[in-house]
Parts: structure tokens; C-alpha cells; sequence
């Protein structure tokens, strides 16, 4: 089961991934599933950067 988040710090794009989740864009809205480990994928908005809305695996 998934849980929603609270307030989580943004990510820039190239950053890497602190935890395994659902993100979303917040300038644009559009979502993208993230890897722990992994590099953030490019937003659609220039400036722009990912949030984490949904924890797919809460027990990190």
C-alpha cells in the first residue's frame, strides 16, 4: 500500500533520487516514477523541479 506524503524537499532535475516514489512536476503537474539512486529526469518547465507525492515504499 502507498501513502501520501507531507511536504517533501524539491529535486532538481540531474539530482539524485532520495527515495523510491512517485514525483511531480511542480510547475507543470506531469508525475514520473523515480528509483532511489537514480538521476531525476528533466522537467518540462525550465527552473522548475520534482516533489515527492506518493511514498511507494514507506518502510525506508
Amino acid at each position: 500500500m502507498t501513502r501520501q506524503t507531507g511536504m517533501r524537499p524539491l529535486l532538481k532535475p540531474g539530482e539524485i533520487v532520495p527515495d523510491s516514489g512517485i514525483y511531480q512536476d511542480v510547475m507543470s503537474g506531469q508525475r514520473a516514477t523515480m528509483v532511489k539512486g537514480e538521476h531525476a529526469p528533466p522537467t518540462q518547465e525550465q527552473g522548475s523541479a520534482w516533489q515527492q507525492v506518493i511514498d511507494t515504499n514507506p518502510d525506508d
